[in-house]
């Protein structure tokens, strides 16, 4: 499916979303409507729609980059990947926007960690999600046996479209995850709910506990890890997925679960997934035949023409002294994003000099950042490109062809190493200090002169090398949390709690709220405390 080859024009045939899944307002992409009997009796009907999931998460519709199939928002606000990056890092350490005003409303408050419930990317996230299980749950409904056999279908194409019932579970499954990580509950609905009718609300031990059942359950009858066609998932996901929620349990129900999240990430180190040599081609525009990824939101520079992460990204990476854009196979927007002083020195030291994540351009620029709208102030990342791995641009100079990577096989190892020091059972420091080497040598091209010891293997630690590993891919926020340096005051960063320094921030800010419209549309949501 790379490039998203197939999506589906008309996503939400006879479907009445108005209220079922909370403030969706989903305007259709075109006026032609089709009765599900005869859609889904065309050919190629199911694989089209099983597109129209996925695509879900890279596109806004089937009308450009500036149309949503969501009414009452921005496109780009809504655009799935784009907003998981913006409320996991612009809220952290890791990133700021220049452009706080204009049409960039939300922005300012997000990154300065001011934010109330009008904010619209709050809408914007909660609406996609549950956009993705509606069309998750309306798949289900139309691909049973009994549909089938009524339609024709072939037992060939049964086959596999009993995998793609169980992919739609699965991502189902991972929007309820995005859900419960964000907001701490959703409205909950499933195939077997009647359509148009508002779901009860779940909390998060509720959702924790839907997500880990889903999972286990078509684990096994997914595609084996890294046997699907590229843009699928398999049960490399399944896995990845489950270590998330297994690695934040204390979060999410309070009760830990590393031993669980330590076995799941022993099974995906065994499933056949190895490190790109070079780091830096887990984040090129052929990034797609990375060995590394485990799943990713596809980006296509004209197939795909929207605003999502990685066109933001790389974009934004383009620095207003510097004008680097042909660097990076883009026009650019001149210093939109740049770089808070607690990320640089994240790489303080010798041992970083050779580091190929050390991606940071500084120059002239000052490391403060004093005036947030003074986009020379900062330094700025060249991580993303929109050039592939062997220097030729993309097919688009404002679009980029560089997928998200959702999940990345080094996660693993860092997930793994954590548990080990959180004291999980199924892992072990001196294993843990073997998988963070793999990562260390492999960003100082093989050499071992950053390796570390068994003895510098402490949570601190972990917590900084996710970022030096990880850093914009989506993380930062469920991290800082987890270690309790997101709210109060024990770690600041330039910003945070609109302070120049940083200050403290409230406990409830862990979770986002609900946004009116979202309560508006089904009496069963509550806001969060606080709000």
């Amino acid at each position: 499916m790379k490039k998203i080859s197939q999506i589906l024009t008309l996503l939400f045939i006879s479907l009445s979303f108005n209220s079922c899944t909370s403030d969706l307002e989903v305007e259709p992409n075109d006026p032609l409507r089709l009765d599900e009997e005869t859609f889904y009796s065309e050919p190629g009907a199911y694989t089209n729609a099983i597109a129209g999931i996925y695509g879900n998460l890279s596109l806004t519709s089937t009308n450009g980059a500036f149309s949503s199939n969501l009414g009452g928002i921005d496109a780009g606000f809504s655009q799935y990947g784009r907003v998981v990056w913006y409320l996991n890092n612009l809220t952290t350490d890791e990133a700021i926007w220049s452009y706080e005003g204009g049409n960039d409303i939300g922005v300012r408050e997000l990154q300065r960690n001011i934010w109330d419930a009008s904010n619209p990317f709050f809408r914007g996230m909660f609406s996609r999600a549950m956009l993705q299980v509606a069309l998750s749950n309306e798949f289900l409904r139309q691909s049973t046996p009994d549909k089938l056999n009524s339609r024709g279908i072939s037992a060939t194409e049964q086959t596999e479209i009993a995998f793609y019932r169980q992919e739609a579970r699965a991502l189902r499954a991972l929007a309820y995850y995005h859900l419960m990580d964000f907001f701490g509950k959703a409205a909950f609905n499933t195939e077997n709910d009647a359509i148009g009718v508002a779901g009860p609300e779940y909390n998060r031990a509720q959702l924790f506990g839907f997500i880990e059942s889903e999972l286990l359950e078509i684990l096994p009858t997914l595609k084996s890890p890294r046997t699907n066609e590229y843009g699928r998932l398999d049960q490399g996901f399944a896995r990845m997925l489950l270590a998330k929620i297994y690695l934040n349990a204390e979060v999410y129900i309070g009760t830990a679960k590393y031993n669980e999240c330590a076995t799941q990430c022993t099974e995906l180190i065994n499933s056949g997934y190895t490190l790109n040599p070079n780091y830096k081609n887990n984040f090129t525009a052929d990034n797609n035949i990375s060995p590394e990824l485990i799943f990713a939101i596809q980006s296509d520079g004209v197939r795909t023409q929207n605003y999502g992460p990685t066109t933001v990204m790389i974009n934004g990476q383009v620095g207003s002294l510097e004008q680097n854009g042909n660097d990076m196979g883009i026009q650019g927007w001149g210093g939109a994003l740049r770089l808070r002083k607690q990320f640089v020195e994240k790489f303080n030291g010798s041992e970083f000099n050779s580091d190929q994540r050390k991606n940071i351009i500084s120059g002239s620029r000052n490391i403060e950042i004093t005036n947030v709208t003074d986009r020379d102030q900062g330094y700025i990342l060249f991580k993303y490109s929109n050039k592939t791995s062997t220097g030729i641009a993309g097919s688009n100079s404002t679009f980029a062809d560089t997928d998200f990577p959702l999940f990345r096989f080094a996660d693993v190892y860092l997930m793994y190493a954590e548990c080990a020091v959180r004291g999980a059972s199924t892992a072990t420091l001196s294993q843990a200090t073997t998988y963070v080497n793999l990562l260390r040598e492999r960003a100082n091209n093989g050499s071992s002169s950053a390796n570390i010891s068994q003895s510098n293997l402490t949570l601190d630690f972990i917590l900084d090398e996710r970022s030096r590993e990880l850093h914009w891919e989506g993380h930062r926020r469920q991290d800082l949390i987890r270690f309790n340096k997101f709210t109060g005051g024990s770690y600041n960063w330039a910003w945070k709690g609109n302070g120049v320094n940083g200050i403290a921030l409230p406990q409830h800010m862990k979770l986002f709220p609900l946004h009116p419209a979202t309560l508006a549309s089904n009496p069963n949501l509550t806001q969060n405390t606080g709000y």
